[in-house]
């Protein structure tokens, strides 16, 4: 290190406690060009990016005043800057705030008036702009921490283009350490953020080098033992075999040269036949085909790179739910194909484990040997394997592993609470445990330590996260870095992948700089135009629509009748001759806002998609959402049409539009889910909205065909018709999240100002009767629907002799088939174990 590194100088500014901040040229150069322009930083890890944020922010408080914020992806993140900023800042004492959602949207409320900085995650404030408890025009400055997540949905992008259009004087500063390789994805970032100033500093820049610290990078190659080759023909021969039927429907692949980006773009290909009412039964077939293909590329993948402990998880679970009423099509022709069994047999027997498991002991342990104080991160890309890691070292003396996973539980496996997750990050850094066995959580968004050494399991393709990885060691004194690699896999194009990717994000921003130097303000112009070309307003979107409804509003009216009536015929007889035939009698599916016989034609007049001049009308219109919305983008739209929102825990209904109306919306795959899933299941949540609201209704969305999914199309077929008669539930169709908005526009408009309704929930759920608790229970049973649970409790009298019955009594009852009876007696006569 230089004498200039050693010999610290210490920022001095009127916010900025004193001998609290080291003084680092380059962060004040780049500060210079961020206090007057939206600017992107992009900072290797360790150098500083949240102190440029401190400069920033203190700057534009002194001279513009207001309020700053810092949005950061997690709260534990968002606590550590909160102890950063209360322990430099020279602000009076509870001016700076850090608001997560473990504090009650009112007292958030309070504390926003009080607070001069405000440090939180994105979600919060999002929902806080949603639900109009604050407001950001006399923010100042918003930094966007890990800025590279503005894109699509994320709710730095709302919150952006909020704060752009509110904000009597904004200014944005995005931070990043790595910002992607792809050009569109960079200007995506830039564009949502409204950027005209960027700023790219490396590892090899000179003002930079003297506070680097060197990484030794090593690759291990390592050999595929020849009992896990064996196995990995077996199940390549499935995967030719199915890559041949694939070709005969006239999707061709590459065999030799198969890659993953290859599969999801025919995947997606696919599936946008599938909205074309003129596809045919092929593309059914070749959709399910698909689906398998893509589940046995991953067994290939876990028996190259992970082992067989991995792959024997995966090949039982799909084995087992091969045997399960609600499996797909695809899973059960897998589980009986001839090169499954031998695979899963192969799997079962095999006594030899992958040389990565080895690899971990001997590197960890020659490690720890030599520097017993250091500090290791094992980063692996499937829990599985980190479990399996953990046991191996906890084997070897002196090596104290934990795992380090997300929040999310899968299966058996729990996940960890945020609480959990912080507890071992103070554990590791104390040095209670010296190996952290980590999935991608530990990548980002976390106070993790830094370490001796990061060891790659696996390498990632992406080079974003490969960066984030690596930058968790090297930050105080020299890293070190392995990835181990095997050999004739697509560990070595992964590889490559990465490092081909961070040399070219590496020229993008260089050549972005470049772009923007002096000239951010006319580029930002040019996108801005770009993107009122490309993009519909939501004034365009609804003109849109208006068109499209009179054009079809005739046609749909008179066939809803049609439509049911044949429905019903079906549904009583055996069934279709063929998927096609399915997609004959529901191809109003892919059509927005398709009307259901339940409400009267007039439901939604011509009145109601009227374009106005001027303001639609003095009483603005409202509509209650469910917390759990939030994460859609349907929120935002509603938000845009100027809508009046209040998020809360509702206990029925996704969205209330007036004290008769509410609304249950499904996605196309959430749909299909519910359906076959005990846990959430649609018809109870649909009896309780039709129970407690006058006119429920249910919103299906997706661009997409529901006889696509999982489900056998009569079975699709029969929920739709049993929802919208036993249930009297509206169905309407939407093709994505924007359409939803509208109709739920459209909706508050007819109930609140044609009707004068008023807008409140109706509480919690209305409580059963006896005989819909008996349904409730019996429906509730995997694969047993409404319709089943009636004949079974008509025939049998009592939920008491149902499960006292056998399976071929149960069998007897007409319309209960043997699949039905063998789950109900399963799930009642099997032994508890959790």
């Amino acid at each position: 290190m230089s004498e200039e590194a050693v010999n610290k100088q210490y920022i001095k500014h009127p916010l900025i406690l004193e001998n609290a901040v080291e003084q680092r040229l380059y962060q004040l150069n780049i500060v210079a060009g961020c206090t007057t322009k939206n600017s992107l930083v992009v900072l290797p890890t360790s150098l500083g990016k949240t102190v440029v944020a401190l400069l920033v922010m203190v700057m534009r408080l002194e001279k513009v005043g207001g309020k700053v914020l810092l949005l950061s992806p997690t709260k534990p993140l968002v606590e550590q800057h909160f102890d950063f900023f209360s322990r430099v800042m020279k602000l009076p004492e509870g001016k700076v705030k850090a608001f997560t959602g473990s504090i009650s949207p009112e007292k958030r409320r309070e504390m926003w008036q009080e607070a001069d900085m405000i440090i939180a995650t994105p979600q919060v404030i999002e929902n806080d702009l949603l639900n109009s408890r604050i407001s950001l025009n006399d923010v100042s400055c918003i930094v966007f921490d890990e800025a590279h997540r503005s894109v699509g949905n994320y709710a730095y992008t709302y919150i952006a283009e909020k704060y752009v259009a509110m904000a009597d004087s904004p200014l944005i500063l995005g931070i990043t350490a790595s910002p992607g390789s792809e050009k569109e994805k960079i200007d995506e970032v830039c564009s949502a953020l409204s950027i005209e100033n960027v700023v790219v500093k490396t590892e090899g820049d000179a003002d930079i080098k003297p506070y680097v610290h060197k990484k030794e990078i090593e690759w291990m190659t390592l050999e595929l033992p020849k009992e896990l080759a064996e196995i990995r023909e077996a199940l390549k021969k499935i995967l030719n075999e199915r890559l041949d039927k694939l070709a005969e429907f006239g999707y061709p692949l590459d065999k030799k040269f198969l890659a993953k980006r290859d599969l999801l773009a025919l995947q997606s290909q696919l599936m946008a036949e599938l909205r074309n009412e003129t596809a045919d039964s092929s593309i059914y077939q070749a959709v399910s085909v698909m689906a398998e293909i893509m589940k046995i590329e991953h067994a290939v993948e876990l028996i190259e790179t992970q082992g067989t402990k991995a792959l024997l998880a995966y090949l039982k679970k799909m084995d087992e739910e091969a045997g399960t009423s609600g499996a797909s099509k695809a899973v059960k022709r897998l589980a009986a194909d001839l090169y499954f069994r031998q695979a899963l047999h192969l799997t079962e027997k095999c006594g030899t484990e992958h040389p990565k498991f080895y690899a971990v002991q001997n590197i960890v342990s020659e490690q720890l040997s030599k520097s017993p104080d250091s500090k290791i991160i094992v980063f692996t890309n499937f829990r599985e394997t980190a479990n399996i890691v953990k046991e191996a070292l906890s084997e070897i003396p002196d090596i104290r592993p934990v795992r380090f996973v997300g929040q999310g539980s899968r299966n058996k496996d729990k996940g960890l609470t945020q609480k959990q997750q912080t507890e071992i990050i103070e554990q590791f850094r104390a040095g209670d445990y010296n190996v952290l066995i980590a999935t991608s959580v530990a990548e980002e968004g976390l106070d993790i330590p830094s370490t001796d050494m990061v060891l790659f399991y696996e390498p990632v393709p992406s080079e974003i996260r490969s960066i984030q990885r690596k930058g968790r060691t090297g930050r105080f004194q020299t890293g070190r870095v392995i990835m181990l690699i095997t050999k004739g896999t697509r560990d070595e194009a992964y590889r490559w992948s990465s490092q081909n990717k961070e040399k070219r994000m590496l020229s993008e921003m260089k050549s972005l700089q470049k772009e923007y130097s002096g000239s951010g303000a006319n580029r930002l112009s040019k996108v801005a135009e770009n993107d009122h070309q490309n993009q519909k307003t939501f004034l365009d979107f609804e003109k849109d629509f208006k068109s499209k409804y009179e054009n079809r509003k005739s046609e749909q009216v008179s066939n809803n009748s049609t439509e049911v009536e044949s429905g019903l015929k079906s549904v009583s007889e055996s069934g279709l001759e063929s998927v096609s035939s399915f997609n004959d009698t529901l191809s109003d599916f892919s059509k927005p806002f398709v009307r259901s016989h339940a409400f009267s034609e007039n439901f939604i007049s011509e009145s109601d998609i009227e374009i106005p001049q001027e303001p639609l009308q003095e009483q603005r219109l409202k509509i209650l959402a469910d917390t759990r919305e939030i994460k859609s983008g349907v929120l935002k739209c509603l938000d845009a049409y100027g809508i009046e929102l209040k998020t809360m825990k509702l206990d029925v209904a996704d969205y209330v539009v007036s004290d008769d109306m509410a609304v249950e919306r499904k996605t196309i795959a959430d749909f299909n889910a519910s359906l076959i899933d005990g846990k959430r299941n649609l018809f109870s949540q649909l009896v309780d909205l039709s129970r407690t609201y006058k006119k429920p209704v249910l919103i299906i969305e997706g661009d997409a065909d529901l006889a696509a999914g999982q489900m056998h199309e009569n079975s699709v077929r029969g929920a739709l018709l049993s929802i919208e008669i036993d249930l009297n539930v509206s169905i309407f169709y939407t093709k994505n999240e924007e359409e939803t908005a509208l109709l739920l526009k459209m909706m508050a408009k007819k109930e609140q100002i044609n009707e004068k309704k008023t807008v409140n929930p109706h509480g919690k759920k209305p409580a059963k009767t006896t005989h819909e608790q008996q349904e409730y229970i019996l429906s509730s049973i995997s694969g047993v629907g409404p319709n089943a649970a009636q004949l079974l409790l008509h025939e049998f009298g009592s939920l008491n002799n149902i499960f006292n019955a056998s399976e071929e009594d149960l069998c007897r009852v007409k319309g209960i088939g043997k699949v039905t009876a063998k789950r109900i007696h399963e799930v009642m006569k099997a032994e508890y174990k959790k």
